[in-house]
């Protein structure tokens, strides 16, 4: 591992609301991050040994000597950094953009000013999640920063997402380490133990809105368009996943998904499992692939199953990544999800919860899910996941037959 010749020095923007023990971890984690994947300061300032980027946050590296740096917002005229420092590597824990505006002085005189600003530059958007749904919520952006900024942008992402990535974007770069005269780094991260990747709970806001949040924008990017091989069922089917991340994100009303796949076959569709794995066992909890539906599951490529998905009717689903794969694949999508908050995911007039039943428990900030996901009800109770369990197959046949409906006469929403 590469080590800093200086002292290295964090500061925050923000209230964290951490304790010391967390703070350390982060600074650590971040210390590891510079170290790893973004490399040395290379940005070079006019002035010997005084080097500043924007790669980890901002990074100003200041060498020996009787200097003063402040480091501030340009927007409101907030600072954060002021002091003197001799030999230091100066970090900011916020890792997302900010439009910063820093002053460094030596012997009392100004020597060097600089205002952020990403256009024209080179920019690396690290998508440093391996969650399938958040990365797929965020490549969006990346024509977008492109665009918006008259950037240079290159990508980093996880070897999962690359066929996605270069069907849906071949025109943009995928490179595993920081490219050389990099101006920024861009995170997209809305990880809730280390608050700085973005400026707020990620679990507040729309995962369609995390990335314009991180990045500072001021709207929405347009949907890419997903383009497809050929079709390779020639028969009406529909595809189901019936499996998410963990298992309170299932649907677990007792043989809900035999029904309902009863009910698609009825209907004149093939179902298609296209699941990962055929079964997940959480404690009491067990999610598998329904009897009646076609084994489509196993380590098939991202994109085979987005080719699956975009010549299916639909896709029924839950709050997960192959959710996320049907809607970047422009398939429609019946969502039953009681675990997340109704307005967390992107929009689809076709999602199922019971709000007459606890849910939502996933957003809500007072409580910490990892430690416990199901935090307001009794473990091993009747009333544990209710959010899930109380969704019945009544509810997801509804929305089944309105999507139909709408599909016949050609209602469909848009980015439904």
């Amino acid at each position: 591992m590469r080590t800093f010749p200086y002292e290295v020095q964090f500061f925050c923007c923000t209230n964290w609301n951490q304790s010391v023990e967390k703070l350390q971890k982060a600074a650590q984690f971040f210390t590891a991050q510079d170290a790893l994947s973004v490399g040395g300061i290379q940005g070079e300032t006019g002035i010997p040994g005084l080097k500043i980027d924007f790669n980890n946050g901002i990074r100003l590296q200041v060498p020996a000597g009787n200097w003063h740096v402040i480091i501030g917002d340009n927007d409101s005229g907030m600072s954060f950094y002021d002091q003197d420092v001799s030999e230091a590597l100066i970090i900011s824990m916020e890792k997302y953009y900010v439009h910063w505006q820093i002053e460094v002085f030596l012997d009392g005189e100004l020597v060097f000013a600089h205002i952020f600003n990403p256009v024209g530059q080179k920019i690396r958007l690290n998508f440093n999640s391996k969650f399938l749904g958040d990365m797929l919520s965020f490549l969006s952006y990346v024509p977008f920063v492109r665009d918006k900024w008259e950037a240079d942008v290159y990508c980093t992402i996880d070897d999962s997402m690359k066929g996605v990535f270069q069907r849906l974007l071949p025109e943009i770069r995928l490179r595993e380490e920081a490219e050389e005269n990099t101006y920024a780094t861009f995170y997209f991260n809305a990880s809730i133990d280390f608050p700085g990747w973005m400026p707020m709970d990620g679990r507040m806001v729309s995962m369609v809105h995390t990335g314009r949040i991180i990045l500072g924008l001021p709207e929405l990017p347009p949907k890419l368009r997903w383009t497809p091989g050929p079709r390779t069922i020639e028969e009406p089917y529909v595809c189901i996943g019936v499996q998410g991340s963990s298992v309170e994100k299932g649907w677990l009303y007792p043989d809900g998904w035999e029904e309902l796949t009863a009910y698609l076959k009825e209907k004149g569709y093939r179902v298609l499992c296209i699941d990962r794995d055929k079964r997940l066992q959480e404690g009491r909890f067990v999610l598998e692939m329904p009897k009646g539906a076609e084994d489509f599951t196993g380590n098939r490529s991202l994109v085979e199953r987005m080719d699956m998905l975009h010549y299916a009717d639909f896709f029924v689903g839950l709050s997960s990544g192959l959710s996320w794969l049907a809607w970047t694949a422009d398939c429609p999508v019946v969502m039953i999800a009681g675990f997340t908050a109704y307005w967390y995911e992107f929009f689809t007039p076709y999602r199922v919860y019971n709000r007459l039943a606890c849910n939502g428990c996933y957003n809500d900030v007072r409580l910490y899910w990892k430690n416990n996901p199901c935090a307001r009800q009794e473990k091993g109770s009747e009333n544990e996941m209710q959010c899930s369990t109380r969704i019945t197959p009544r509810m997801v046949m509804e929305a089944v037959d309105r999507l139909i409906a709408d599909k016949r006469e050609g209602k469909l929403p848009a980015h439904a």
